[in-house]
């Protein structure tokens, strides 16, 4: 098994009960993007500190070992595999507002 995806097993395995809240929110986000995203961007933003924290440990851990050169491409190589579990990782921290209600005044002519 490549490093990356061992990372990512070990990230996932680690942080068992947060990535299947995750799994859960990203599915019935993926069915209702308006109704769940707040509650998408909130254990979003508690995956994505992870995510990133393990991005860290991976590229210190080539960077350490004389491979800084491939750190880039292993981040995303990295990034790519928590993609192709979870496609719409990317619409975290998205705004959600209510559209605000146009309405004309009516004019009166005597």
């Amino acid at each position: 098994m490549t490093k990356y995806k061992e990372y990512y097993e070990k990230m996932v395995s680690e942080n068992k009960e947060i990535f299947d809240k995750f799994t859960r929110a990203h599915f019935e986000y993926s069915i209702d993007q308006d109704k769940n995203q707040e509650e998408f961007n909130e254990i979003g933003e508690k995956i994505l500190n992870i995510i990133h924290e393990w991005e860290d440990r991976l590229c210190k851990h080539s960077e350490n070992a004389g491979f800084g050169s491939y750190t880039a491409n292993l981040a995303e190589k990295f990034q790519a595999e928590i993609k192709s579990h979870f496609p719409l990782i990317d619409h975290i921290g998205i705004v959600a507002k209510t559209p605000n209600k146009f309405s004309i005044r009516k004019i009166k002519l005597h």
